[in-house]
């Protein structure tokens, strides 16, 4: 009896030290998404999915994660790509995603970050998929060019939105100021309602196609998406290498059967100079394993566009050591 005691006592011994040698091995990651009704969100899920390889899981070459040994990844709902840089920089989240406009604005303390302290510890994972800026003109004012909008009343977004920013950018590439135009300041939704009654001839809205309140607003007013391209406004590339060129599939919103070329914007996943080198580069490198490739192309419509061969697109801050390293080794960067 007290032989079987001993041998118990060692064996719960030796499962003690496994555990806290498991324990001790195990990492949290925490990804800083936005509401749970949007894009971020499950697109987070997926990705925490990926890289998490929680202690005891089968290896990756006998069917189980190829995520991070010892991660547990998770996605946590925010207010977006603001909130979650001002969460990185405080240390309250390892990661999360952020337009690459805001990030680059948040890491120089320009655009809407002016007058704050530059994040200057802020650093890019990969860039994501693209968020799509759209000028969205009513048929009847006459606008086929961003040059037409002069005179004419055009909603630029909310006082603080990354969308004004981008839209003054924008008219300025093109040789315009807010001055040109009948500004308005108003969330799309609220800009297509004008639209519809007749008192609006043009507005702005950054975000992945199809966006419910362009289509809605297509299905019952004529209107024309209106392109914009580096090749008519090359100032805006040259100047803000968060921009990437970008294509409106036709058919996308009623009444506009052509493709439209456009920029965007990348929605992207940053973290802090402050995290390990290894574990960022294990993470990108689960980011890009084949596995993951499945997840993202039976996970989520905008899954399938994030790409290796795009995850370096329109990234305006510094690339993670650990990132830079994997990229290197993939090929990716010189």
């Amino acid at each position: 009896m007290i032989h079987q005691k001993f041998f118990a006592g060692l064996a719960l011994t030796a499962g003690l030290v496994a555990g806290a040698a498991q324990a001790q091995d195990m990492a949290f990651f925490r990804i800083g998404t936005g509401g749970t009704a949007g894009t971020y969100y499950p697109i987070g899920g997926l990705l925490a999915n990926a890289i998490s390889n929680p202690p005891g899981s089968r290896p990756c070459e006998e069917g189980g994660s190829c995520g991070v040994p010892g991660l547990i990844a998770s996605a946590l709902s925010s207010n977006g790509s603001v909130a979650n840089i001002n969460a990185i920089a405080g240390g309250t989240l390892e990661s999360g995603f952020s337009q690459s406009d805001v990030a680059t604005w948040a890491y120089s303390g320009t655009g809407i970050w002016e007058g704050k302290p530059a994040v200057e510890k802020l650093r890019a994972i990969a860039n994501l998929y693209p968020e799509s800026i759209h000028l969205v003109a009513s048929a009847e004012s006459g606008i086929n060019g961003v040059a037409d909008l002069k005179g004419k009343t055009v909603s630029l977004d909310e006082p603080g939105s990354g969308t004004l920013v981008d839209a003054r950018i924008i008219l300025e590439g093109y040789g315009l100021s807010e001055g040109d135009v009948k500004a308005e300041f108003l969330k799309p939704d609220q800009a297509a309602d004008r639209m519809r009654d007749g008192a609006m001839d043009a507005f702005f809205f950054v975000g992945g196609y199809p966006a419910g309140a362009i289509a809605e607003l297509a299905s019952q007013h004529a209107v024309k998406i209106v392109p914009i391209t580096c090749e008519e406004a090359p100032a805006i590339c040259e100047k803000y290498s968060f921009f990437a060129a970008d294509t409106v599939p036709g058919g996308t919103y009623e009444g506009n059967a052509d493709d439209v070329k456009t920029l965007s914007v990348g929605a992207q996943w940053i973290t802090s100079a402050d995290q390990p080198e290894e574990l960022v580069y294990q993470i990108t490198k689960a980011l890009w394993n084949e596995n993951t490739r499945k997840l993202l192309d039976s996970g989520h419509s905008k899954g399938k566009l994030i790409t290796a061969d795009t995850a370096l697109n329109g990234v305006g801050i510094p690339l993670h050591p650990g990132a830079e390293r994997f990229y290197k080794e993939a090929g990716l960067l010189k």
